[in-house]
């Protein structure tokens, strides 16, 4: 329980000065406040956390578990954890900017070109 609540706390103190100071006048506001966070809080973390993964694993691996192979193989398994976390994150990384530029948020200029003409002329 007492993880959790630290947890939730944590999460509340990191994402509330976000929301604080984002000025939400629309759906399409909303939208890019969702990716901007996701872009530039939890993506960056998420690989943080993987490239930690993957050195512990090497360090296990090639350090630590230079003379035992249960040592040695709990190493390597964390670096395929590792290696798989950083797949992940680039491939969803990679579909929420496909998304972004896909629905264009934060785009509020409409189309271009001014009003589209019909080609005749009426009242001379």
């Amino acid at each position: 329980m007492k993880k959790a609540l630290a947890f939730t706390a944590l999460t509340l103190s990191v994402f509330a000065p976000l929301v604080s100071f984002a000025a939400i006048n629309n759906v399409s506001d909303v939208g890019s406040l969702i990716i901007n966070t996701i872009n530039n809080v939890v993506v960056p973390v998420l690989f943080a956390i993987a490239f930690i993964v993957f050195l512990w694993g090497a360090f296990n691996a090639f350090i630590l578990g230079a003379n035992s192979d249960d040592v040695k193989e709990k190493g390597k398994n964390l670096m395929l954890w590792g290696l798989i976390g950083f797949f992940v994150m680039v491939s969803i990384w990679g579909l929420v900017n496909i998304l972004t530029g896909t629905i264009s948020f934060g785009n509020n200029t409409g189309p271009t070109g001014g009003t589209p003409k019909a080609g005749v002329q009426i009242g001379g």
